[in-house]
């Protein structure tokens, strides 16, 4: 789908910075900005609470306007704005995600900050979690579950780096996270 009329207009307003036309913008794209940011923590397995999904839309919004608007002079208009905000709002979240604590699959950023355990203790446990996931998948698996989660590589771009299909990425996907939650909920042993 191509840029329409109205968001053409949105866009040239936003960076002519005519007056109203930021909440005008975010007005529009709040929205869609909010459901990427719950979908790509789902997509992870983390709950985020309402506080997380504030900071996190915040720091797309930052983003958005950092250097007079750089992501915004550097859409092409080669797809709809919606599609272009919601690659870039993934990318920002991803990086989000992965700057806060480390967490375990199925946790809650709320649990982490209530768990007792030293700082130390926890991020061991968790490496410790996250390598026995891992050790379930192995080969082609492991490579596209770490370049979608760890390194918020698109469909596209770990199609084109592993030389693999884009529309067998999904299910490689949903395979390796089968395999890994199967380990998460294992009993110690």
């Amino acid at each position: 789908m191509a840029l329409t009329a109205i968001d053409r207009d949105l866009l040239n307003r936003c960076l002519a910075r005519e007056p109203g036309s930021w909440k005008d913008f975010v007005d529009r794209f709040v929205g869609l900005i909010l459901h990427v940011i719950r979908h790509t923590a789902a997509s992870r397995n983390l709950q985020l609470n309402p506080s997380d999904m504030d900071d996190c839309c915040a720091e797309v919004f930052l983003e958005i306007v950092a250097k007079d608007f750089a992501i915004l002079r550097h859409f092409e208009g080669n797809s709809s704005l919606a599609t272009y905000l919601t690659v870039v709002s993934r990318r920002i979240c991803v990086r989000f995600l992965m700057s806060r604590k480390p967490l375990s699959y199925g946790s809650t950023v709320a649990d982490s900050i209530t768990d007792t355990r030293s700082e130390p203790q926890k991020d061991v446990d968790n490496r410790e979690q996250l390598e026995k996931m891992f050790d379930q998948i192995a080969g082609k698996e492991a490579d596209v579950v770490r370049l979608f989660h760890l390194e918020g590589k698109s469909y596209l771009q770990i199609s084109e780096e592993l030389n693999i299909p884009q529309n067998t990425i999904g299910s490689i996907l949903s395979r390796a996270r089968s395999k890994m939650r199967r380990t998460a909920h294992d009993p110690p042993g």
